[in-house]
């Protein structure tokens, strides 16, 4: 094998900054080789004046990479392997999907953004994605604060990365107020020496919110790299091939399977991402309109089907989430209110439910970043004019957690974080400061505490509720819950839940 290897890659500051990660990666798994990138321009980077939707070709992107693999003018290529058509020439070998970035889409907003929101100016966000117009449009006009007073439009942008960032800057008319970016291109600028110190001036005082996949599913293979060489180059492919991470692959060719059950390409409307969760296994979230013109809306996940069966009487389900008659009511006192505030400014929040957010703590959380479960809190903490950044997508905590290390985020250790939760709660989060915000009163009708005792199917919507109905239940019944804080409850009292993502889910796994 040659001592020296040619990559050749993108000119672009994220294109150089992803070959560089490979080229180190190929020479410390490699002892002896050397990877030198050389640089070529493809037809996408020259005519940034064409629109995505209008251009003509399945490599737009790529073609120019392709002959110089052909020629011999490079041993091996880097793309975004979202920019790969699903009909790839056989005389190229895919040698390497290395490990993905975080799949999801970033909006990054100019600095003075909630002043226009409150002014009642028209917000105008850049994108180039058809996927994004269909899905974040939608999204966004529900998840900025005060979003009966958001004018949301969208306008096509091109370019590179750090050219759409600096419109957040501009004073002229090409001025943006926020675009939407793979999260995983921000990633990889920020981990590139090369690369940090301008995106860290392009990102100063901008505000973020990070795209849920539930309602804004990334395009198929969105994060993920594929690494091509020359079929017939054998020590090239071995070389490469220890870069390959068998669980991106295996993820991101569920989703472009998906694109090719849709017959899809670079020019398609939904999205798909899939990934492994600790406690549900492998999910896929689909979202958006297939080339058809129809809408899809689909979690795709392996259910529970071997327990069920289980079962031999007839299926008597009871959800909790569905009986529940609650009230939240604000407890603490006027000192625990103080030292909560006292607390918050400055600081990274974590809002276990919209009802733990206390009322008037808009203006004291004016300067915090804030955080939350799930998309139902997030719309209704934006309904109080509360910037919310980011969610658990009803996940649970832990699934968070990856997103809110991504060093970029520039958010501090979670110790250092501050939760608002309900006061049975406040003891599960040990590892970092929380308050008891509320409590909950709940009144069960006696038809659902008669029907609890004769179901032989429960899903319990919180920790405290099993703890409180626990005895009424009958003894052979077979428990689910979702996931995170309400299935550790479960389970450091003695029982094993089955998990899923929703009562919806729930629901359809009995009668599927």
């Amino acid at each position: 094998m040659r001592s020296e290897l040619r990559l050749g890659t993108r000119k672009s500051l994220l294109a150089w900054a992803q070959s560089s990660w490979v080229a180190r990666e190929v020479e410390r798994l490699n002892p002896g080789i050397t990877v030198k990138l050389v640089g070529i321009e493809t037809r996408g980077d020259k005519l940034l004046n064409v629109s995505l939707k209008n251009t003509e070709g399945k490599e737009f992107f790529v073609a120019e990479l392709d002959e110089a693999l052909r020629s011999g003018q490079v041993d091996f290529s880097v793309h975004s392997m979202k920019d790969l058509s699903l009909d790839r020439p056989t005389e190229f070998m895919l040698a390497a999907i290395p490990q993905r970035a975080n799949p999801r889409d970033i909006a990054i907003f100019c600095p003075d953004i909630i002043q226009r929101i409150k002014s009642g100016k028209q917000i105008q966000i850049g994108t180039s994605s058809p996927r994004r117009l269909e899905n974040a449009t939608a999204f966004l006009k529900q998840a900025l604060p005060w979003p009966g007073n958001v004018q949301l439009s969208m306008a096509e942008i091109r370019g590179n990365v750090n050219t759409r960032l600096s419109r957040l800057h501009e004073t002229s008319e090409r001025r943006l107020d926020g675009v939407i970016l793979a999260m995983a291109g921000l990633i990889r600028l920020a981990a590139d020496k090369q690369a940090e110190i301008e995106l860290k001036n392009l990102l100063h005082n901008c505000r973020i919110m990070v795209l849920p996949l539930p309602e804004c599913p990334a395009a198929p293979a969105q994060g993920a790299l594929a690494v091509e060489c020359l079929s017939k180059a054998e020590n090239t492919i071995e070389a490469l091939h220890k870069l390959h991470h068998a669980a991106t692959a295996t993820a991101v060719l569920k989703e472009r399977g998906l694109l090719a059950e849709c017959g899809g390409g670079c020019h398609q409307r939904f999205g798909a991402t899939a990934f492994e969760h600790q406690e549900l296994g492998a999910l896929m979230f689909v979202r958006g309109m297939k080339p058809d013109d129809s809408f899809i809306e689909e979690l795709r996940w392996k259910t529970h089907m071997a327990i069920k069966k289980k079962s031999n009487t007839a299926i008597r389900p009871w959800d909790g989430s569905a009986w529940r008659k609650n009230k939240g009511e604000f407890s603490v006192s006027e000192a625990a209110l103080n030292a909560i505030s006292k607390n918050l400014p400055g600081k990274a929040v974590f809002v276990a439910h919209s009802r733990a957010f206390p009322p008037g703590f808009t203006e004291t959380t004016d300067q915090c970043r804030i955080w939350t479960s799930g998309t139902a809190s997030w719309f209704k903490l934006a309904g109080q004019g509360v910037w919310v950044e980011g969610c658990a997508e009803n996940l649970g905590f832990n699934a968070l957690m990856s997103t809110i290390s991504e060093p970029v985020l520039k958010l501090p250790s979670f110790k250092d974080w501050v939760v608002l939760t309900h006061e049975d709660a406040v003891s599960e989060w040990s590892n970092t400061k929380a308050f008891a915000t509320y409590n909950v009163k709940t009144d069960y009708p006696q038809e659902a505490l008669t029907a609890l005792k004769q179901t032989t199917h429960i899903f319990w919507s919180s920790g405290s509720q099993f703890e409180a109905l626990r005895d009424t239940a009958m003894k052979n019944a077979i428990h689910a819950c979702g996931p995170g804080k309400t299935a550790s409850r479960l389970r450091s009292l003695g029982v094993e839940p089955l998990v899923f993502p929703s009562s919806e889910e729930w629901r359809k796994w009995l009668t599927s």
